[in-house]
């Protein structure tokens, strides 16, 4: 495994790729290639200081959190139904996004449903809302055994995504992230984790018929021209969004921009980006102007460092 503050990778990773989103959220490629993003913004589609992340990488501190204390679904439903509440850990104390499947789920775990079956479980319930903060649970499992590496990812996207897709999609994000952690370059990780899955989800019947197509759209989605990126909220194109942009660049900060620039859902997909990238080229080649500016770095780094200790 690389060396190095890993929880930081992680977290500093997600939460300034979404601080670049912020600013853009929902304005369309176009609109950006006239005026791309280059670095930090203030104000802007949510009118919040620069610097300021979103309920993707709140959602993704408690999971943090939570794993810092030991892995509990009810401690991590807590924290989630805090943050909707009460706007814990936010990075300015208000609550100004929440996607419609995990406000419906955080709605659940209010009326004391199980975060086992909280999450919705139809065909429609599968935005990004699992797989943008679900990053944190690699350092937990990256040491398990496959089968229970998926039934933990499984478990924690089904807190507000229940659906096979949405699990599935977390399940690749997380084994290929569990390869770049090891150190091994990104195109032999995408190969090693391609071959591993498909083999695992094989030997043990997981993956349904219906959800085949678009795992193998998935693996091929490397080599795609830029035109057939789709940057929206659907889970399987925000996981294939950040692995393109991962693929099509050489730097955490190229990586990040390029995922903010397709538009659309520009905070999730540069989070899940940064994610990969954190971890790829370390949180020290961050830009250092962009680490400054961070809302609550330093309560960031703290707690990034108390994950890194669970590894």
């Amino acid at each position: 495994m690389k060396a190095g503050n890993t929880g930081r990778d992680i977290l500093l990773g997600v939460a300034i790729g979404d601080a670049l989103g912020v600013p853009v959220e929902f304005k369309d490629r176009g609109e950006l290639q006239q005026n791309p993003v280059t670095g930090m913004r203030a104000y802007g589609s949510w009118r919040q200081p620069a610097g300021t992340w979103s309920d993707d990488s709140s959602l993704t501190f408690c999971l943090a959190e939570t794993l810092c204390a030991g892995y509990d679904l009810s401690d991590l439903a807590n924290r989630f139904i805090n943050w909707k509440q009460h706007a814990y850990w936010t990075a300015h104390n208000n609550v100004f996004d929440i996607g419609n499947a995990t406000n419906a789920a955080i709605s659940a775990l209010e009326r004391k449903t199980s975060p086992l079956l909280s999450g919705g479980a139809d065909e429609g319930s599968n935005g990004n809302g699992s797989l943008m903060r679900i990053l944190p649970l690699l350092l937990y499992i990256k040491n398990k055994p496959v089968a229970e590496r998926f039934a933990i990812v499984k478990e924690v996207s089904a807190v507000t995504h229940r659906h096979i897709r949405s699990v599935l999609a977390c399940f690749i994000y997380l084994e290929f992230a569990r390869h770049l952690l090891s150190g091994q370059k990104r195109e032999e990780a995408w190969t090693m984790t391609q071959q591993e899955v498909t083999g695992f989800w094989a030997d043990n019947g997981i993956c349904p018929e219906a959800e085949k197509s678009w795992i193998a759209e998935t693996w091929g989605c490397t080599l795609w021209p830029r035109d057939l990126v789709v940057s929206n909220g659907y889970v399987i194109r925000t996981l294939q969004a950040a692995v393109w942009c991962l693929f099509h660049t050489e730097s955490y900060s190229e990586a990040v921009l390029a995922a903010v620039n397709l538009g659309a859902d520009t905070d999730t997909t540069a989070a899940v980006a940064g994610g990969l990238a954190g971890l790829y080229y370390g949180w020290q080649t961050i830009p250092a102007d962009w680490q400054y500016v961070l809302a609550r770095r330093n309560d960031i780094t703290a707690l990034a460092d108390k994950l890194s200790g669970i590894s």
